[in-house]
């Protein structure tokens, strides 16, 4: 396949970018590629989720919390090291790096709050939560004096996670 840059080269990069549900392919060779600054294979840092990484951690977004908590107390791993490898050193590096990571979490996907296969594009608030309690309670008594008990379980179930 050749180069859709120069139709000259062989191409050896294949760029896939999906936006709004619209896919785009670009195949380019080596030299197209790197005019566009895209990494060749044998420049990656050590995975490619290292890499990917270590370029969300470049420029001006670079936290200093990142920066504060250097190292993990337990098993002496950096942030750093994070964004190399992929992988954190141990359990206690999630609460030694939380700040940072939850950046990440904020800028890859928009939110630090998961919702099953997608994340929250903001958190409820108080009041609404208030409200959602409230009508799980009326929809639960409702259930109760229907005596649909299973409904009435199952929205009893509800209400103790809001809680």
């Amino acid at each position: 396949m050749s180069c859709d840059q120069c139709r000259e080269r062989e191409a050896v990069i294949h760029l896939t970018q999906i936006v709004n549900e619209q896919v785009t392919t670009l195949h380019l060779c080596e030299r197209c590629a790197a005019e566009k600054g895209v990494e060749s294979p044998g420049s990656a840092v050590k995975t490619p989720l290292g890499s990917f990484l270590a370029a969300m951690g470049k420029g001006p977004e670079q936290t200093p919390s990142a920066r504060s908590a250097d190292t993990c107390h337990r098993c002496g791993a950096t942030f750093q090291d994070f964004r190399e490898s992929g992988r954190l050193g141990c359990p206690d590096c999630y609460r030694t790096f939380e700040t940072p990571l939850r950046d990440l979490l904020r800028r890859l996907h928009g939110s630090t709050h998961h919702l099953g296969e997608r994340y929250a594009e903001r958190e409820a608030s108080a009041e609404e939560a208030r409200e959602k309690v409230a009508d799980l309670r009326e929809q639960l008594r409702l259930a109760v004096e229907t005596e649909n008990f299973e409904l009435a379980a199952e929205l009893r179930d509800r209400l103790k996670v809001m809680e």
